[in-house]
């Protein structure tokens, strides 16, 4: 699980259904996202990292892992 991903949107106050109607994906992609089954599309990442503010890179770097937090 994408630990750093669910803190960051729970401190934005979001579900995971609202972030995801803000991203413009569904709430069943978010979720594979969060729970890190998927890996989002550059396009995705960016939207996510738009709306919870932080670098959209943080998905595909090795640090980004679960115990990672965004910077």
């Amino acid at each position: 699980m994408r630990e750093w991903l669910k803190a960051r949107r729970e401190q934005k106050g979001m579900t995971q259904e609202q972030a995801a109607e803000l991203c413009g994906i569904s709430r069943s992609y978010y979720t594979h996202i969060e729970n890190q089954v998927k890996t989002p599309t550059v396009k995705v990442a960016k939207k996510i990292a738009d709306a919870l503010e932080f670098d959209w890179l943080h998905f595909f770097r090795e640090e980004g892992s679960s115990k990672e937090h965004p910077t």
